[in-house]
């Protein structure tokens, strides 16, 4: 069983059967009796809306757990969900993490899988994941550079022959795209505004880079008004929310150019022919692959599926187990 742990996405891919689960990382928990209420697309839909016992929340923050018991719920629950039916007992499991996580935060991840019930456990950096999952041949002697874009955290690396020649994590990712929208409302426009908002606003109108139809794309978003307290309705523009999110664009931006100029000369010579790869959700912004040409002068490909880049590079390397064992950057057993 391969698992991309996401912050705000969890996926699982089981061997032969491929994407079995695609859920959003949020449990709803009640409060008096510890117990959970729902998990994945039921709790997302709670969020910001639960009465007073009951809290709705996510277990993962910048693509480590940051609330241990409830990650452990979820998992549980995503497990048994995909176990349905098939006596599968005490799968082997491959998790995808962010490559700069501690090696505490490692250690929680394993111990949570181990929990839910796992037999063995391996640990694979996100972005060898997402290389091999977008189909990048990262067993040969050549340069390949990917930028994958979560919901807590971006990974760029530079991989060559199953290993990590340069990386680096920055823990700016949808996330914080979301929460500069949110104080851009709150600023601009005196309106507070939920998560769930800002994630709906980034996906309609969202821009990395400016295009023609841009001035036109608006959109009606309804909130809390500041000085009132009563709801509110504004419409806002697309040139608007590009400008909200440049801030945490231009860091990312920044991590890729520190990213290539640490890169190696032979292995630059390769990713200046092949390209830079996306993937992560943060792919699917419009115009992001035209901004990080535009930025470093590399041709800039979005993977064929970028949400589910991880999960499958996951998938694949459980399928060619023997092949690909170098990936791996930790293991446990459950004796």
């Amino acid at each position: 069983m391969g698992i991309d742990l996401g912050t705000a996405n969890t996926l699982v891919y089981v061997s032969g059967k491929g994407i079995v689960l695609q859920e959003p990382s949020v449990v709803a928990i009640d409060q008096n009796l510890k117990i959970p209420l729902a998990v994945g697309e039921d709790a997302k839909k709670m969020l910001g809306r639960t009465p007073g016992n009951v809290i709705a929340v996510r277990p993962l923050r910048d693509g480590v757990i940051a609330d241990f018991d409830t990650a452990e719920m979820m998992l549980k629950q995503f497990i048994r969900r995909v176990q349905e039916g098939t006596p599968l007992f005490s799968p082997r499991i491959v998790i995808g993490i962010p490559s700069g996580v501690t090696g505490v935060e490692r250690r929680a991840v394993m111990e949570a899988a181990t929990q839910a019930g796992a037999r063995e456990v391996f640990l694979i950096d996100e972005p060898v994941a997402a290389a091999i999952g977008a189909g990048l041949p990262v067993a040969e002697p050549t340069g390949n550079m990917i930028i994958d874009i979560g919901g807590g955290t971006t990974e760029v690396a530079v991989l060559s022959l199953q290993g990590t020649v340069i990386s680096e994590s920055v823990r700016i990712a949808g996330d914080e795209l979301s929460e500069s929208i949110i104080h851009y409302m709150k600023k601009v426009h005196n309106l507070v505004i939920g998560e769930r908002t800002a994630e709906e606003i980034k996906i309609q109108i969202g821009s990395a880079y400016p295009t023609h139809e841009d001035s036109d794309v608006m959109m009606e978003v309804r909130g809390l008004h500041l000085l009132s307290g009563l709801p509110r309705t504004v419409t806002i523009k697309g040139p608007e929310i590009r400008e909200s999110m440049s801030e945490p664009l231009s860091v990312i931006i920044e991590a890729v150019k520190r990213t290539l100029e640490r890169t190696p000369p032979e292995l630059a010579a390769d990713i200046i022919d092949r390209g830079i790869m996306l993937a992560g959700g943060g792919a699917l912004l419009k115009g992001l692959d035209t901004l990080i040409s535009h930025e470093t002068g590399i041709v800039t490909h979005v993977a064929a599926d970028p949400l589910s880049c991880v999960v499958l590079g996951t998938g694949r390397v459980l399928e060619n187990f023997k092949q690909l064992e170098r990936v791996f950057s930790g293991r446990s057993r459950n004796m």
